[in-house]
Parts: structure tokens; sequence; C-alpha cells
């Protein structure tokens, strides 16, 4: 998942050196939800990931 958020960052930032707006911002909105869609998922595997399951 954070693989896609680096990928959207840099459509996003090889789109605003071409002069697409929409598209960049299109794609930089993209990898901002994907990486904060990754760290919440990271700090749940944390809290998860030191208790055993049943």
């Amino acid at each position: 998942m954070l693989s896609y958020a680096i990928t959207f960052l840099i459509i996003a930032l090889i789109a605003g050196v071409l002069g697409f707006g929409v598209i960049a911002g299109t794609a930089a909105t993209i990898a901002k939800v994907l990486f904060v869609l990754f760290l919440v998922l990271f700090v749940i595997s944390l809290i998860r990931g030191g208790k055993p399951t049943p």
C-alpha cells in the first residue's frame, strides 16, 4: 500500500511539472489518502502484533 502512495506521489509530481493541474491534484489527494490508510493499518498491526491470538 505504501508503494501505491509513492507511485501516486510520483505521478502527481510529474503531472505538476508538465502542467496538468487537475491530474496532479487528484493524484496527490489519492497519495495522501493511501498514506494515511497505510499509517492507520500499520499502527493497528503494531498494537495487535504484541498480543497472541487465541
